[in-house]
């Protein structure tokens, strides 16, 4: 058995990367180049955008870029030392992994910035040209990350395994069937990584983009709708460009990094629990199949004038559907042409392509679950405007009912994918089915970024203050863009679960753990602690938000009150948009150290100190706390979000300027940072701390306090500690600070008055 090739097993993900990446260059070229920008103010406006995008971005890589260049030289010297030869393929690998999601991100950001006024423009005239435009633009987003991931970890593969040297002990000792099997086995050591680079990136970019654009829009809809009682995205509040900015800096740049993140970690894990040439070439197969596929689904994305958001729907669907079936069709022929090649047991195939379809069936249903929790068009985010009757606090009790009980089904969906794919082909199974459930991520991806482009144009059309008609399409729009994004949340996370236990399952074979021993006492307290890390994560981004958004209402305020003539709308009266977009940055850049450096410095401490079976139970309480979490706040954000769209769109229970109306608005503002902010970092959260303890491995299989593991254990937890007690500290302060403060305001607005 075996003569699969290296290059055999790299020329799909090669050759599918290309394409991928050939086919923006003519979605860029062919649709959004030629679309216009229309003239007057809305290209004034988009400009103003994108440069507070762009701004943001360099801001952000700057810092990043140093945190790139330490951990690399980190990893080289640690696992120089550990086990020579591993560190500098290993950091290098690191490096490729972080400037691949950087760049994605990029690109994805560079292309919304400038759909979202051709998006505008193409809704004067027809909201069928305004959702393609749109969706275009998303699929840039789309098809850049699966074109870089899958075309990036092929090309790193080939590099570093035909740099292997194999001797004949190798292919016994690594249980080897041919020379190339053996050299990509221990190539898949160094593409954990890949892994981390693109992890870090993900995290880092998904906090402060979220923290970002909640803290704009927490800000300006706080003294722009509640207290001056102007409409969204009214030229005169000083936060909406900033609003405007963080929709792509963490809507489209972070989800893109977030979910190449998730597409290449579901491919390393995969490939690393291999056991013959078949199952390792099987993920880069499938995902380089599954690009095709979601490419011939985004061609049939259309709808027709005045469309439903069923309807609205049903088209985006209809793109899914078809590259789902592609997709399938591909994994079909990859099990075909991979276990008859091998002459591998073709019955171990179809075992795999079972997880396979498991995984894609799982990602469908997780979708519809979260559509139905988030959506406007069912009852339970309906429950939500209807609670508004009665006020805004009934409207927050409502919301969270609502985001918990959503819980349940992306839950049991996972639970029984676990279990059906395990009992078919061990933990191989729960890999192969992430990749599976990820393979048409090139589509899936295209309809969530979508949604902020949508949302661009939307406040375009306000901003420039363009016919009521036209603002009707990008509502619309913006409507069904909330949907998909609770849906592509929803995916996200589901994905991030199943990535998760297929990495902590290559960390215990690894290590050497055979099982997670819940009657150990250092189990039991990893579990613990890392049960509490998803609610420390979501409380400080959380709390980042808040304290951002207070700066935001701050200036918001002064500008309305020591520009003269701008709350009254004066021709010639602009606000000073720039002063908000720079506090977002400095804000967001700032707060997104402290979660940052604890996801990374907790794995590595609690391994070092206490042993990989503590590790094995900190791992897996993170994922089991952070992914309930992460649903709820994700679906209870989103469903709150809706429930204000069905007051202004619908006019549920009089429309806008009601009770009910500024009920929900509360609502919203409450579930902002759930969903944009706090839950979709989480996923992130639960795939970082595993692909280190993977790509760290090497130095948790020593025995509990044992010598310098023992002293470096100690330093990184008394270094973490020391952090967290000072950001406490903080926190307690800040509060204080911001309450006395707050009164004063108060008091100033009373005597106004």
């Amino acid at each position: 058995m075996g003569d699969l090739t290296l290059a055999a097993t790299a020329i799909v993900p090669i050759l599918a990367g290309v394409f991928s990446l050939l086919y923006v260059i003519f979605i860029k070229m062919m649709h959004i180049n030629k679309a216009t920008d229309g003239t007057g103010a809305q290209v004034d406006i988009a400009r103003e955008i994108q440069e507070g995008a762009r701004s943001f971005m360099k801001t952000e890589y700057k810092y990043l870029s140093i945190f790139v260049v330490v951990t690399a030289i980190l990893l080289t010297i640690i696992l120089e030392i550990e086990d020579g030869g591993l560190g500098w393929k290993t950091a290098v690998n690191f490096v490729i992994g972080a400037v691949l999601s950087a760049t994605a991100g990029w690109m994805g950001m560079d292309v919304a910035t400038q759909t979202n006024v051709k998006t505008t423009e193409a809704a004067k005239s027809s909201l069928n040209g305004a959702l393609k435009i749109a969706f275009k633009g998303g699929a840039v987003m789309g098809f850049t990350v699966v074109g870089l991931g899958i075309g990036g970890i092929g090309l790193v593969l080939i590099i570093f395994a035909d740099i292997e040297d194999i001797s004949d002990s190798d292919l016994i000792t690594n249980d080897c069937v041919t020379e190339d099997h053996c050299k990509m086995k221990n190539a898949m050591t160094y593409l954990a990584g890949f892994g981390f680079g693109a992890s870090a990136i993900a995290l880092f970019a998904r906090v402060a983009g979220g923290i970002y654009t909640k803290a704009a829009d927490v800000g300006a809809d706080l003294v722009g709708k509640v207290e001056q009682n102007i409409p969204e995205d009214d030229p005169r509040n000083p936060g909406v460009i900033a609003d405007n900015v963080g929709d792509n800096v963490g809507d489209v740049a972070g989800m893109g990094a977030d979910l190449f993140e998730s597409f290449v970690g579901s491919i390393i894990a995969s490939a690393t629990l291999a056991k013959t040439p078949a199952q390792l070439a099987l993920p880069f197969w499938v995902s380089g199949f599954g690009v095709v596929a979601a490419a011939i689904g985004s061609v049939f994305v259309k709808t027709n004038e005045g469309a439903s958001q069923k309807q609205l729907l049903h088209s985006l669907h209809m793109g899914v559907a078809i590259a789902s079936i592609g997709a399938t069709v591909g994994a079909f022929v990859s099990i075909l042409i991979l276990f008859e090649t091998t002459h591998d047991d073709l019955d171990e195939g179809w075992k795999a392509f079972g997880c396979i379809m498991i995984g894609m069936v799982s990602g469908i249903l997780i979708g519809e679950a979260t559509e139905r929790a988030t959506s406007y068009s069912y009852y339970p985010t309906q429950s939500i405007t209807n609670a508004g009757v009665m006020g805004h606090a009934p409207v927050v009790i409502q919301g969270l009912g609502v985001g918990m009980l959503s819980c349940l089904p992306p839950c049991f969906i996972i639970a029984i994918a676990i279990v059906a794919c395990n009992e078919l082909a061990d933990m191989y199974g729960v890999a192969i089915a992430a990749v599976g459930m990820l393979s048409t991520l090139g589509m899936t991806l295209a309809t969530d970024a979508y949604g902020p482009i949508a949302d661009n144009a939307g406040g375009i059309a306000e901003m420039a203050e363009l016919p009521e008609e036209v603002r009707g399409r990008t509502d619309a729009l913006d409507a069904l863009g909330n949907t998909t994004a609770a849906t592509g949340k929803g995916f996200a996370i589901g994905s991030a679960v199943l990535t998760a236990i297929s990495l902590m399952s290559s960390f215990m074979e690894k290590t050497g753990l055979v099982m997670i021993n819940l009657g150990d006492a250092n189990t039991l307290a990893g579990l613990l602690v890392g049960s509490s890390l998803p609610f420390f994560f979501a409380a400080v981004t959380m709390l980042s938000v808040q304290k951002a958004a207070g700066a935001i209402i701050e200036e918001v305020r002064r500008q309305f009150k020591e520009i003269d003539g701008l709350l009254e709308g004066r021709e010639g009266v602009k606000a000073e948009s720039s002063k908000c977009v720079q506090i977002s940055t400095t804000a967001s850049i700032k707060e997104m150290f402290i979660p940052g450096v604890v996801s990374v410095l907790t794995p590595v401490g609690i391994g070092l100190f206490v042993g990989s079976q503590c590790l094995g139970g900190l791992l897996a309480g993170t994922i089991g706390a952070g992914f309930m979490l992460a649903v709820m706040m994700a679906n209870a954000g989103g469903a709150w979000d809706n429930a204000k769209k069905y007051v202004e769109i619908e006019k549920a229970h009089g429309g806008k300027g009601t009770e009910v109306h500024h009920a929900v608005v509360t609502g919203d503002t409450v579930g902002d940072p759930f969903k944009d902010t706090s839950g979709p970092a989480l996923n992130i959260l639960l795939k970082l701390m595993s692909i280190i303890s993977l790509t760290l491995a090497p130095l948790f299989t020593s025995k509990a306090f044992d010598g310098h593991h023992l002293i470096w254990g100690i330093i990184v937890l008394v270094v973490m500690t020391f952090i967290i007690i000072v950001y406490y500290m903080k926190v307690l302060r800040g509060a204080t600070f911001n309450a006395a403060r707050g009164s004063v305001i108060l008091k100033e607005a009373s005597e106004t008055e």
